[in-house]
């Protein structure tokens, strides 16, 4: 299962990510948490797995989509995986990559019981159709 949160800079998205996250980790399951940067790394559980996406050389949403299916294969009782900023992870802003990405991640979440949650800056009506089905 996919889900986004989508909104404006400065609406709670992040705060919504790390309430959902830490309420997730109470519970038996494997969390990764995939950002830019260490901002998150004081806010949430020391049960979830951040992940750095600078330490890795990974540009684009294809590449993001190998190094996902990477942690897939490897934790195979992986439950919830979590994108912040997924424009800044990707280090792309294409809406219609961004859209093929998101396809890509639904299959990959549906074939290996894996919720998805992504975090996307910008206004909800400016998303592609494909992608606001998510929201």
């Amino acid at each position: 299962m996919i889900k986004i949160i989508a909104g404006q800079k400065g609406t709670g998205k992040t705060a919504k990510l790390v309430d959902d996250i830490n309420q997730v980790a109470i519970e038996d399951s494997n969390v990764v948490c995939i950002e830019r940067g260490n901002r998150l790394d004081q806010l949430l559980k020391c049960k979830v797995r951040l992940i750095n996406i600078e330490e890795y050389p990974c540009t684009g949403y294809d590449q993001l989509l190998a190094f996902i299916c990477g942690i897939c294969s490897k934790d195979y009782d992986l439950t919830h995986i979590y994108i912040d900023s997924i424009s800044k992870v990707a280090k792309c802003d294409d809406s219609a990559k961004l859209a093929d990405f998101i396809a890509a991640l639904d299959k990959l979440a549906a074939a290996s019981s894996i919720t998805i949650t992504v975090i996307l800056s910008g206004a909800t009506d400016d998303l592609p159709e494909s992608v606001k089905s998510f929201c």
